[in-house]
């Protein structure tokens, strides 16, 4: 094929015209083409060189060889020289040499236009005939050669990756902004095209557009433009990203992880390596790292995680050398590769190439077949490669912008990040997208070197178990001591993940650092510690010493429900109960509901550490028999299992009664705890105080309950619990009406006679004295006696205490049956009148406020209705002792008026002439004084009387019965 030519420069008159014009056409070319094409063509010489040069001179201009886009879709490939004086001999006279190529159409073979730079078949002249020679191919100059072209990048190392960070951000179409090639050869700017052209996509190659000079960059179509020193600046214009080579390089790294690799790449005089390249950065960085070139962490990040996301077409050889290149540029001592592995380096690059060429043409491009060592500069320390390539973080001065700033302004079909973290909906591992023809380099976007750990052990864990363990045990062991050493996220290794010399050598190195992680107190117990410990028994490293201290954090958080540090950092969760695993941060226990939800890595420690099981439960129970309510309320569907017995008693309880309810019978709960904890509470009476709380713990049992307690297992038991004071607290804080009350009471004294606190006796001993009251034994002074204990007791005793001796004593001047009494038991005897005097007399507001509560009773109107006699005694009682005891003379006519009237008003004439005949017998002023208050209206007048509302104050006659006689001398 034929391409279409086009020859342009200043001629002597023609048919065509005389000046500068189209001397030369190939036939075909449309007129469109033709006028765009004068529009394009053009050259100013550089005002620094001889305005009337001689031949020698006319060497040291510089060619304009460029690729144009046309508007339809074409591509115009043009060179340019000065050639002085026209035919007029007027100076400033160019040639220009073109090629058309139409939408779609290639130079032969697929030559990229870069390539035909100074090839022979240029011409500097129209041909004689004004026809041009058919060109059919393109030979290269010497210039181009990958020699030189390695020569040319090492030269500007410290330039590289800046311009091809700005390339990347060209190529992606998200940036339209053009480069600025600054040299003082055209033939530079023709070396950094070729770079540019070297290191992206075959397809975007293609489409990339240049000029290697023009005096005026503003006016310049392409993206790539190329000036002198001498040209028009462009100062900070923002359409343009200078990289003046002329000048020093800006200081400073680029953050492009791509533009990186592709300088170290080129300075490592492998070029080869871009070939079919993709635009991705993974693939690359794999061939890179096989073929012993170095990156840095960034780039080896997205190496491992395109390799995970690859791992069943990469093949053995290259996951050898790419393992053994990624740790040693980890710098982590222990995970070296295993014996032979070494020699990876060199020779397994050519083996990893011609593999890649025979499996997979998406895999990373890779080195010519038989290709051997590392090139020629591309050795180096490896514990460098985190270090920018040889000047590669120059940022060029003038416009030229931070690669990090092109790519925040990238669009989505741009490059994209690969390493670890790096954010975006790109496929593959870790964020890597996948190419697309002309979609530009796709790189890492701002990648935190410190992602590599976690890139390496991902690539980690996707190998483990899918390739030979001799393949990937380098990479787990370096992974696993640099998380150890790092404190970084723990991998998931089972027993087959290392060989053993590897776990031998990692046994001995990381012993000290695994014992004092398991034994750091300052890190969550269910977090790393456990997950060391977990190491610790893969590579058995015996950590023995450090298990009681772990097992106490272990059961402290357990019990206390600490949630997770989330601010720790979250790590993976294990993969299986026999794999070393993660148990960072987000596995601490947490509270759901006030129960503590255990770990998933503590229940497997316990299920699979002996050691670590025992100490656990040791510190548990000593937990529980401190505070057993609180840790069977934590522990409550924890999971954890049940201790075996013998041993652990207060936390079998505790795991026992772990969810049961506070009701149903308590004291079978009791016993049936007892029996959980396998040991008699006599031989070991702590046993019976962690059941008494586990059983009770809102507060003391009931009264019938601690009486029992205290029959069945005997005072000595308690004494040693310490459970005395809660049988103390179950009589004094029973209920009024709680029969047992009296009984424990009685118990309590007669069995501790000797160690009851006086703050206890005496409470204790007006309970018993209530039961005697209650009971109708012969005792006397009650109102006195009950007086006396109250009153001597050194601190307030307690409402329930008094209430109920009160209302006993009420209830037995009253001579009504106390609660629980058989309904036909014979009726009480009264009480004697000195007892009722001695109420009347003490004026006590406790005592007085009983009574009326007792005589308002059912009991009471329940005699009244039925006893006449009973209305007689109580009419007696109530009319008793007037005016001088105010506090028994408010509540007697309060008894009077509002309990004895209704029931009498009440009573058929038959109880009332039975009641009268009882007062008759009594005497006959009693009977008087009775039918007085009986008749209607009377007891209005009274009460008018005794609240003095009356209009003349009636005076009372002496009553004879009176113990004291009333005041005043008669009835008025």
């Amino acid at each position: 094929m034929s391409l279409a030519q086009l020859h342009y420069t200043s001629a002597p008159p023609g048919p065509d015209g005389s000046g500068f014009r189209f001397t030369a056409v190939s036939p075909g070319v449309p007129q469109t083409v033709l006028r765009e094409a004068e529009q394009l063509i053009g050259y100013e010489p550089p005002r620094d060189l001889p305005a009337r040069p001689d031949t020698e001179e006319l060497k040291a201009f510089p060619k304009a060889f460029s690729c144009t886009e046309l508007s339809d879709g074409g591509r115009l490939l043009s060179r340019s020289v000065y050639t002085g004086a026209d035919y007029s001999g007027r100076w400033g006279n160019f040639h220009t040499h073109a090629l058309h190529l139409p939408p779609g159409t290639r130079l032969p073979d697929g030559a990229l236009p870069i390539t035909a730079w100074e090839s022979p078949r240029w011409a500097d002249a129209t041909p004689p005939d004004g026809r041009p020679e058919p060109v059919d191919r393109f030979e290269p100059s010497g210039l181009l050669r990958r020699d030189g072209l390695v020569a040319f990048a090492r030269s500007r190392a410290d330039r590289l990756a800046a311009f091809f960070a700005d390339l990347a951000a060209l190529a992606g179409e998200a940036d339209s902004r053009q480069i600025v090639v600054v040299e003082r050869d055209s033939a530079d700017v023709a070396q950094w095209i070729a770079l540019a052209c070297a290191v992206l996509p075959r397809e975007r190659a293609h489409l990339l557009t240049f000029t290697t000079y023009t005096r005026r960059p503003q006016q310049a179509r392409q993206q790539i433009v190329g000036v002198l020193p001498s040209s028009e600046p462009v100062g900070h214009d923002h359409r343009f990203r200078v990289h003046d080579c002329t000048a020093r390089p800006g200081p400073g790294p680029v953050a492009d992880a791509w533009a990186d690799a592709c300088a170290r790449i080129w300075t490592a005089g492998r070029p080869d390596l871009f070939r079919g390249n993709s635009g991705d950065l993974g693939p690359l960085a794999v061939a890179a790292l096989v073929t012993g070139v170095p990156l840095r962490a960034d780039a080896r990040a997205a190496a491992a995680h395109w390799t995970a996301a690859h791992a069943p077409t990469v093949p053995e050889e290259t996951l050898t050398a790419l393992i053994a290149a990624l740790t040693e540029a980890s710098g982590t001592g222990t995970g070296r590769p295993a014996t032979g592995a070494g020699g990876a380096r060199t020779g397994a690059g050519s083996a990893g190439g011609d593999a890649w060429s025979r499996r997979s043409g998406t895999a990373p491009t890779g080195t010519a077949a038989g290709a051997t060592g590392t090139g020629a500069g591309a050795s180096g320390s490896a514990a460098g490669a985190d270090q920018p390539a040889p000047g590669a973080g120059g940022t060029p001065s003038g416009a030229a912008s931070a690669a990090g700033d092109s790519w925040s302004r990238g669009s989505g079909t741009g490059p994209t990040g690969t390493a670890a973290g790096a954010s975006g909906s790109g496929t593959g591992a870790g964020g890597t997208r996948a190419s697309d023809s002309g979609a530009g380099p796709h790189r890492t976007a701002g990648t935190p070197l410190d992602h590599e750990p976690a890139a390496l052990a991902a690539l980690s864990a996707r190998l483990d178990g899918q390739v030979p363990t001799a393949v990937s045990a380098p990479l787990a062991a370096h992974v696993l001591a640099a998380a150890v050493r790092d404190r970084g996220p723990l991998p998931a290794l089972g027993a087959g993940s290392l060989t053993p010399a590897l776990r031998a050598e990692l046994a001995r190195d990381l012993a000290p650092a695994l014992r004092q992680g398991v034994g750091d107190p300052t890190e969550p117990a269910a977090g790393r510690p456990l997950a060391l410990l977990r190491v610790a028994d893969l590579l058995d490293v015996d950590c023995v010493d450090a298990l009681p201290g772990l097992a106490g954090r272990l059961a402290r958080d357990l019990v206390s429900g600490r949630p997770a540090d989330r601010a720790a950092g979250q790590e993976p969760e294990h993969g299986s109960a026999g794999a070393v695993s993660v148990a960072g941060a987000g596995t601490d226990p947490h509270v759901d509901g006030g129960r503590v939800v255990c770990p998933p890595a503590v229940l497997d420690a316990v299920h699979g550490h002996p050691a670590l099981r025992t100490a656990l439960f040791g510190a548990l129970d000593a937990l529980a028999a401190a505070h057993p309510p609180g840790v069977a309320g934590r522990l409550a569907g924890c999971g954890l299992p049940v201790p075996p017995s013998p041993g652990f008693p207060h936390l079998r309880m505790c795991l026992q009664t772990a969810g049961a309810g506070r009701t149903g019978d308590r004291r079978a709960r009791f016993h049936g705890l007892l029996r959980t904890a396998g040991v008699s509470p006599h031989a070991a009476p702590d046993v019976l105080r962690t059941a008494f709380q586990l059983v009770w713990p809102d507060g003391p049992p009931g009264a019938e309950d601690a009486a029992l307690l205290l029959s069945e297992l005997g005072s000595d038991a308690h004494r040693l619990a310490g459970t005395r004071d809660a049988l103390v607290e179950a009589a004094l804080a029973a209920p009024a009406d709680d029969p047992a009350v009296p009984v424990l009471a009685a118990d309590l004294l007669r069995c501790f006679t000797t160690e009851l606190r006086p703050a206890h006796r005496a409470p204790l001993l007006l309970l018993e004295y209530a039961g005697l009251l209650d009971g109708d034994h012969d005792v006397e002074n009650w109102v006195d006696h009950v007086c006396g204990l109250r009153d001597g007791a050194p601190e307030p005793v307690p409402e329930p205490v008094t209430r109920r001796v009160y209302d006993a004593l009420a209830r037995r001047l009253l001579a009504v049956a106390a609660p629980g009494t058989e309904p036909y038991a014979p009726p009480r005897p009264p009480a004697p009148e000195s007892e009722l005097y001695a109420l009347a007399r003490a004026g006590d507001p406790g005592l007085l406020a009983a009574y009326e509560r007792v005589a308002r009773g059912d009991r009471v109107a329940e005699r009244l209705r039925t006893v006449p006699g009973y209305v007689a005694a109580c009419f007696c009682d109530w009319s008793a002792y007037p005016r001088p005891h105010g506090g028994w003379e408010t509540t007697r006519t309060t008894l009077l008026a509002k309990v004895l009237r209704p029931v009498v008003r009440a009573l058929p004439a038959e109880d009332q002439r039975a009641v009268e005949e009882a007062l008759h017998r009594t005497g006959r002023g009693r009977l008087d004084a009775y039918r007085a208050w009986n008749r209607p209206g009377a007891l209005g007048r009274l009460a008018g009387r005794l609240t003095g509302r009356g209009r003349r104050e009636d005076r009372q006659a002496p009553w004879t019965g009176d113990v004291e006689p009333p005041a005043g001398g008669g009835r008025g």
